[in-house]
């Protein structure tokens, strides 16, 4: 007998179940794949999806969920059949609490068919566990499950992450051009319709203009000028001012596909300081040497090195977070970059320990240098990994510290 699989979760916020039944629902759900092939699943709805040539599975496909679901998972959802939990009730009978009902049918339609183990990936819920452990029926973890080809990106996923960051990076080029451009008080703090503009009010511009592109922000943008911008994850708050470096990072998902985009630009409203100069052209250069390091084949540890090489060139580099350099220099304190596609951050990483890169991985390149004292400059554009390089995703906009 083959191996018997399971994953469970909330669609709309599991990117591992999302990513394998393509369906969005706020309801528990729970994904069960059988070794056979051929198997018919009495007591379940077959969908249209069964037998179709491109995407068939060694295996049949089971998608437990809620009752009010099942009709348009039998039309959309990309499993070979649908049912709701009391289709596969337990002799017990069926929890009142949605989740538990899931996990309890989940666990009984795998004792129905046979299983005397289950193999999950590292995101299962322990209550589908716990079930299958009541039914007597083994769980086992294969940590690496879906890992893989989450990272291995068809066509299509390339094309939504294509246009999210379209999307991400209109709204940071109009997010930059008002700062950039925005009056300035006699104390240097920048105004925006007669009114201090500050990093709330920025993000909040950010959200609006998302929300009405389809997009959500899952987190908050980063708005951060110098007082935040040492701090490469600060969110920001309080006044911009004029002449310091404000780094604006914007990472939304699309509400139509799910998938992610990421940009990342700094801006200087007024003259800029020589340190911000020599900062930028070396966090531009950084970038250029990472784009010219990836490749399939290539680790994500090597691309990283490629930056903090090129930092040094300039007599900038690496500090630790937290070092007594980290604190004192102007140094880069993070990793390159990170993987993107259904989460915004997900294998691979470009660090220190980051694994060889495949064809079809989706990574930020994000070089930063901070400071305490002058602030930050990040710049970040979204590539796809290739055999001969990488692709930018992006347009891509404006690299410039100066948007006025």
């Amino acid at each position: 007998m083959g191996t018997f699989f399971l994953t469970a979760g909330i669609p709309a916020s599991s990117p591992a179940l999302y990513r394998q039944v393509r369906f969005s629902a706020g309801d528990p759900a729970a994904l069960l794949e059988f070794p056979d092939p051929a198997l018919a699943i009495s007591e379940a709805k077959p969908t249209p999806y069964r037998g179709r040539a491109d995407e068939r599975r060694a295996s049949t496909t089971l998608l437990i969920l809620r009752d009010i679901e099942n009709e348009r998972a039998v039309r959309s959802a990309t499993v070979d059949y649908v049912a709701s939990p009391a289709d596969f009730t337990p002799d017990g009978g069926l929890s009142g609490d949605r989740e538990t009902a899931t996990a309890q049918s989940a666990a009984e339609a795998f004792r129905r068919y046979g299983a005397s183990s289950v193999t999950a990936d590292r995101t299962l819920p322990l209550i589908y566990a716990e079930m299958l452990r009541r039914a007597s029926i083994e769980v086992l973890c294969d940590i690496e499950r879906g890992i893989v080809e989450r990272r291995r990106k068809a066509d299509w996923e390339i094309e939504a992450v294509r246009a999210s960051q379209h999307v991400t990076e209109s709204v940071m080029a109009s997010v930059c051009a008002l700062i950039g451009a925005t009056a300035a008080d006699a104390d240097g703090n920048l105004l925006f319709e007669g009114e201090p503009l500050t990093s709330e009010r920025v993000r909040a511009m950010i959200d609006r203009r998302l929300l009405d592109a389809g997009f959500s922000n899952p987190e908050s943008s980063i708005v951060a000028g110098r007082k935040d911008g040492g701090d490469c994850h600060a969110l920001g708050s309080g006044l911009l001012r004029r002449g310091e470096t404000i780094i604006v990072d914007i990472f939304p998902r699309s509400r139509t596909s799910h998938y992610f985009g990421d940009c990342t630009r700094t801006v200087v409203n007024g003259a800029v300081d020589p340190v911000h100069e020599r900062m930028h052209r070396a966090v531009r250069e950084a970038k250029r040497a990472a784009q010219r390091t990836i490749r399939a084949g290539v680790t994500g540890e090597e691309v990283h090195r490629a930056v903090i090489a090129a930092l040094e060139a300039d007599g900038f580099g690496y500090a630790a977070p937290g070092s007594d350099e980290a604190q004192n220099e102007i140094r880069l304190t993070h990793g390159t970059g990170h993987g993107l596609g259904l989460s915004c951050h997900e294998p691979p990483l470009l660090d220190f320990g980051g694994p060889e890169l495949l064809p079809g991985d989706i990574v930020s390149v994000e070089p930063g240098l901070y400071s305490k004292k002058y602030g930050g400059i990040r710049i970040e554009d979204m590539v796809v990994v290739t055999p001969a390089g990488c692709e930018n995703l992006g347009a891509p906009i404006s690299e410039s510290l100066v948007w006025s």
